[in-house]
C-alpha cells in the first residue's frame, strides 16, 4: 500500500509569470519554494491563460488553458488525471477564472481524482450570490483551504460554514532579504541623502495613489528631502480597458500640487532582484489602498516581511500584520492623516527602526523556505484525508460526458455587420443589400451579445457589434408611441412608419436584458426609458408572441429592478392573456393556444414557464408544461428526431403539420424553451430534449444535413424537401448562436454544480440559472 504521507509531484493551478499580476508571482515563488525545500518532490505549473496564445513560459509548465473556454477546464483536469499528481494546489481569485464569479474552476475540481488545496486570496464578508455559491462549492471539494490571515479564517467559519478543522492559516510567502540600512541602496536610484517613500504593485486606481501625492505637499515642506516612489506597471486588465488614464491623472495632480521632482514613477513590472533593491531603499512603505475588505496584500507581506516601516489604511490584511505598533494605520481616503503619520516617523528615528526591527523579527516565519514547509504539511494531511467518493473516472463513457458543443464562432455574424445594423438576408455567404435592415434581427443580436458578456467572451468586437445593435434600435425607436419601426432599406430609409407587434416584443426582450443581464452601465442605462415607454405600448397589441416576447424581456428586466410594481403588474397582465388564449382554444387533443401552430412556437409555453416559476403561478406552469410537452410529441418525427412545424403549410388544428420549410429559429425557440423546463423542474428529460433540439442544427434531421456552417459560424437559412437552403441570413445565423450560447451556459451550470448532486437537486438553485432564466 502507498505511503499516503508521502507527496511526490504536485500540480499548481493558478496565474503564473510572465503574466504580470500578483497570483502569477505568488504561485511562481511558491512553486520554486516547494521545489527547493522538497528536492524530491516534483512541481508541475498548470496555469491559465487570459490572453490568446498565454505567455512563454518555463518548463516546469506542463498544460495551460483559458480563462473563458469552459472546455480547457475540463481538458486540464483530464491531464492532472493522467498525470497522476498527488496533490492540486489551486490558487483561488474571483477574477482570475471564466462564468459566473468565476464558476469555471469548479467544473476542473469537481473532475479532479487527486486531493486539492486551495489558497484563497480573496475571502469577502458581503459575497453576492454567485460568489457565496462559487465559494461555498469550492471550499466542499477542496480536501483544505489556505488562507493568510486569522480573519480569513473566521469569515469561512462562520459565513461559510466551512469546518475549523480543514482550514490552515499559512500567511504570504516573501523573500528572504537582511536587515539592512536603506541607504545601502539608495545610490543605485539616485536619491542618497534623500528620505524615500514607496508605493509598489500594479497600478489601479483603488490603490489610493492619489492621497499619498495630496499628502506629499505637507510633508515636503518639514522635509525637503524627500521622494515618493511609486514602482510598477498600470495593471494590463486596466490598460486593455482605458490605457494609462489613471497613471496619466496622477501625473497630472503631481504637477497640479508642484511635487513633480519629488515624485518618481518607474512605469514597468519589475524582476524580484530588482523589487528587493527598491524596498532596501525605502524609509516608509505605504499602501494607502482603498478598498477595507483586502484580506491579502502580497506588497505589504514583502515590504513589512523585509522590515520596512509601514504607513497603511486599515484594511483587512493592514489590520491584522500592523497590530502592537508594528505599523501605522491611517483613516482611508485621508490625505492629512498620510502625512502626519508619515512626518511622525521622520522625525522619530528611533520608533521608525524599532517599528522596523518588530516586522523584521516576525517576518522571519513569513520566508518562503518556511511557507513551503507548511504548505508541504497540508499537502500531507490532504493525502491522508478521506478519499471523496464523488470523485470521478479517469475516463468518462459517452453517458457520463455528454456530446461537445460546436464551438462559438462569430465570423459570420459580425461579416453581415456593419456601421448602421445587422444586414437582414444574404445570398448564400455574401450579405444582400437589396433587403436592408430589421429591428427584429438586431434586437436578438443584442440579446446575444449580452449573453456571450456573460459567458465572458465580450470582445472588443462583440462590444462594437452590441452598440451597433442597440444604436439602431434607438434609431428605430418612435418615442411619441412607443414602438419601433422594422425595415430600413439599403438607402437608409424606413420601409414604415410603424413596425409589426413581433418587432416591438424582440425589442421590449432586448431592452429587458440590456437592463437586467448585462454589466454594461452605459446600456442599463440606454435601455430602462425605452422599456419602460416600449412596454407600455406592448399593451396595446394582439400578438400572442409579441406578449411572450414581452415577457421574457421583464423576466429580465426585473432581474435587476425587482421593485419595480408597474412592471411586475404587466406580467400578470400579459400572463392571464396568454392564459384566457390557450383555455379559449385548447382541449384534450389540441392543448395549444391557437387554432394554427404557426412560428416561434416554443417562446409561447416558454414564457408561461418564467411567468409560472417566478410569480408562483400554477396555472400558468401548468399550462406551460402541458403546451410544451405537447409540442415535442407533434415535432417529433418518426425517426426520433426534431421536425419543426414547416411553412409551407404549419399544422392546422383536425390537419397535418406541414414537414417542410424547416426554419431555424424552431429549433432555436425549442432548446431554449427544453432548458427552462429543465431548470423549472429538475427534470433531466427536458436536458434531453434541449440536446435534441440543438442537434437538428448539426444533422440530426430528416435529410441528415448540417444547417450550422462551421467554416463561417453562419447557419443555413433553412432545410427545404430538397436540402438546405444555402443561404445564410441574419435570423438563422442568430437563432443558432442564440441556441449555441444557452447550451453552452446549460453546460457551464451543469459542469459547475456540486457534483454529487443529481439534476433534480441541480434545478433547485435559481441562481445557476440559463440565459432564459
Amino acid at each position: 500500500m502507498p505511503d499516503l504521507s508521502l507527496v511526490r509531484k504536485v500540480a499548481f493551478v493558478g496565474d503564473y509569470l510572465p503574466r504580470q499580476c500578483g497570483i502569477a508571482t505568488y504561485t511562481y515563488d511558491l512553486c520554486h519554494a516547494v521545489a527547493a525545500a522538497y528536492p524530491g518532490t516534483e512541481c508541475i505549473v498548470v496555469p491559465v491563460d487570459d490572453i490568446p496564445g498565454g505567455y512563454d513560459y518555463g518548463p516546469e509548465v506542463r498544460f495551460q488553458f483559458s480563462e473563458q473556454e469552459l472546455e480547457g477546464y475540463l481538458r486540464a483536469a483530464d491531464f492532472l488525471n493522467f498525470a497522476r499528481v498527488d496533490v492540486v494546489c489551486l490558487q483561488h481569485e474571483f477574477g482570475i477564472f471564466g462564468g459566473r464569479a468565476g464558476d469555471y474552476i469548479l467544473a476542473m475540481v469537481n473532475d479532479l481524482r487527486a486531493p486539492v488545496v486551495t489558497t484563497l486570496h480573496t475571502v469577502l464578508e458581503q459575497p453576492n450570490s454567485d460568489q457565496f455559491r462559487v465559494l461555498t462549492r469550492l471550499a466542499e471539494a477542496s480536501t483544505r483551504l489556505i488562507v493568510m490571515s486569522q480573519r480569513g479564517k473566521t469569515f469561512l467559519e462562520t459565513i461559510y460554514r466551512v469546518p475549523s478543522d480543514k482550514i490552515d492559516v499559512i500567511p504570504h510567502g516573501i523573500p528572504d532579504m537582511p536587515f539592512v540600512d536603506p541607504n545601502f541602496y539608495k545610490d543605485k536610484f539616485d536619491v542618497e541623502g534623500k528620505y524615500v517613500l514607496l508605493t509598489f504593485g500594479l497600478l489601479s486606481p483603488n490603490k489610493g495613489i492619489e492621497y499619498v501625492l495630496e499628502a506629499l505637499p505637507q510633508i515636503v515642506a518639514e522635509f525637503p528631502n524627500t521622494v515618493y516612489i511609486v514602482l510598477g506597471a498600470t495593471h494590463p486588465n486596466l490598460v486593455r480597458q482605458q490605457g494609462e488614464r489613471y497613471r496619466m491623472s496622477l501625473e497630472r495632480l503631481a504637477e497640479d500640487l508642484g511635487i513633480r521632482r519629488h515624485v518618481m514613477f518607474y512605469n514597468r513590472f519589475v524582476e524580484l532582484r530588482e523589487l528587493l533593491e527598491f524596498i532596501g531603499a525605502a524609509d516608509i512603505y505605504i499602501t494607502p489602498y482603498l478598498n477595507p475588505a483586502q484580506i491579502t496584500s502580497g506588497t505589504l507581506a514583502y515590504a513589512f516581511g523585509c522590515g520596512k516601516a509601514v504607513v497603511s489604511t486599515p484594511y483587512w490584511h493592514a489590520e491584522e500584520l500592523l497590530a502592537e505598533d508594528r505599523g501605522i494605520l491611517v483613516p482611508f481616503r485621508d490625505s492629512q492623516a498620510i502625512a502626519r503619520a508619515v512626518c511622525e516617523l521622520l522625525r522619530d528615528e528611533p520608533r521608525r527602526h524599532a517599528m522596523r526591527k518588530r516586522a523584521y523579527m516576525l517576518g522571519r516565519d513569513m520566508v518562503w523556505n518556511s511557507v513551503a514547509h507548511l504548505f508541504m504539511d497540508s499537502f500531507r494531511k490532504a493525502r491522508l484525508a478521506p478519499v471523496l467518493a464523488s470523485r470521478p473516472p479517469v475516463l468518462r463513457t459517452l453517458e457520463q460526458r455528454r456530446g461537445d458543443l460546436p464551438r462559438l464562432k462569430l465570423d459570420h455574424l459580425l461579416q453581415l455587420t456593419d456601421s448602421v445594423g445587422l444586414w437582414q438576408h444574404a445570398q448564400h455567404t455574401i450579405p444582400d443589400y437589396r433587403h436592408g435592415y430589421c429591428a427584429d434581427d438586431n434586437a436578438r443580436a443584442l440579446i446575444l451579445t449580452i449573453w456571450l458578456e456573460e459567458l465572458g467572451l465580450d470582445t472588443p468586437d462583440v462590444r462594437r457589434a452590441a452598440t451597433t445593435y442597440a444604436a439602431f434600435l434607438g434609431y428605430a425607436f418612435d418615442s411619441s408611441n412607443g414602438r419601433f419601426r422594422n425595415f430600413l432599406g439599403f438607402d437608409r430609409r424606413w420601409q414604415e412608419a410603424d413596425g409589426s407587434d413581433d418587432a416591438l416584443g424582440r425589442a421590449v426582450w432586448a431592452l429587458g436584458a440590456c437592463t437586467g443581464r448585462s454589466r454594461r452601465q452605459e446600456l442599463q442605462a440606454w435601455a430602462v426609458p425605452k422599456f419602460e415607454r416600449a412596454l407600455a405600448a406592448l399593451l396595446e397589441t394582439t400578438s400572442p408572441r409579441a406578449w411572450a416576447f414581452g415577457l421574457l424581456g421583464i423576466h429580465e428586466y426585473l432581474r435587476r429592478l425587482s421593485g419595480d410594481r408597474w412592471v411586475a403588474h404587466v406580467r400578470e397582465i400579459l400572463t392571464e392573456r396568454l392564459l384566457e388564449r390557450f383555455r379559449a382554444t385548447a382541449d384534450d387533443q389540441w392543448p395549444w393556444f391557437e387554432d394554427v401552430v404557426t412560428y416561434n412556437n416554443a417562446t409561447l409555453p416558454h414564457a408561461l414557464l418564467l411567468s409560472g416559476r417566478w410569480m408562483g403561478h400554477a396555472d400558468a406552469w401548468n399550462v406551460a408544461l402541458r403546451s410544451l410537452e405537447w409540442l415535442c410529441r407533434v415535432q417529433r418525427s418518426p425517426s426520433g428526431c426534431f421536425r419543426p412545424i414547416g411553412n409551407q403549410g404549419f399544422y392546422t388544428r383536425g390537419g397535418e403539420p406541414a414537414p417542410f420549410d424547416q426554419q431555424p429559429i424552431e429549433a432555436q425557440a425549442m432548446t431554449s424553451a427544453c432548458i427552462e423546463a429543465y431548470y423549472a423542474t429538475g427534470d433531466a428529460r427536458w436536458l434531453d430534449r434541449a440536446r435534441w433540439s440543438f442537434e437538428w442544427f448539426l444533422g440530426r434531421n430528416d435529410l441528415g444535413v448540417f444547417l450550422y456552417d462551421s467554416r463561417t459560424g453562419g447557419c443555413r437559412d433553412g432545410l427545404q424537401a430538397d436540402g438546405a437552403n444555402e443561404n445564410q441570413g441574419a435570423e438563422s445565423t442568430l437563432a443558432f448562436l442564440m441556441a449555441l450560447a444557452e447550451m453552452r451556459l446549460l453546460q457551464s451550470n451543469l459542469a459547475t454544480a456540486r457534483p454529487q448532486q443529481d439534476a433534480s437537486q441541480r434545478a433547485e438553485e435559481p441562481a445557476a440559472s440559463s440565459a432564459s432564466a
